[in-house]
């Protein structure tokens, strides 16, 4: 087997997409706990939403990094095609992880202003990105 090299932006963009994979459990746990194990695993209704309202805004954590994953994926990828990873990537990539990490906390506690200014330091993460690939290809 040939010794595969990762990236610093592939070893963030990894960490990211595992973390994104996991952030439903904590509001399905509160499902199955709010509803009982057979309710919660039968098809529930869709319009049955937990009554735990952070696990509401959890949820909604949730469904907006899943949304957010499917731009700064393929930035990541875009520059690692391209061969164009440096000092400024690596550092774009690990802050939205930790961006998004913050997310998705502060978002479930609850603190509305702080999750707003968290949010946007992930799209500068992704801005970043963006403009890496901008001054390649133009």
């Amino acid at each position: 087997m040939q010794n595969v090299l990762v990236t610093t932006e592939l070893y963030w963009l990894t960490l990211t997409v595992v973390m994104s994979a996991t952030l439903w459990a904590p509001y399905i746990i509160n499902r199955l706990y709010e509803e009982g194990i057979g309710k919660a695993l039968w098809n529930p209704d869709p319009d049955a939403g937990p009554k735990a309202q952070w696990a509401v805004r959890m949820m909604a954590a949730h469904e907006n990094a899943v949304e957010n994953l499917v731009i700064f994926a393929p930035l990541v990828l875009i520059v690692q095609i391209l061969g164009i990873k440096n000092e400024s990537t690596a550092f774009a990539c690990a802050l939205y992880f930790f961006s998004r990490l913050a997310h998705y906390i502060v978002f479930s506690i609850g603190i509305p202003v702080l999750r707003v200014v968290i949010y946007f330091v992930g799209f500068y993460a992704q801005v970043l990105l963006a403009l890496t690939i901008v001054k390649y290809i133009l």
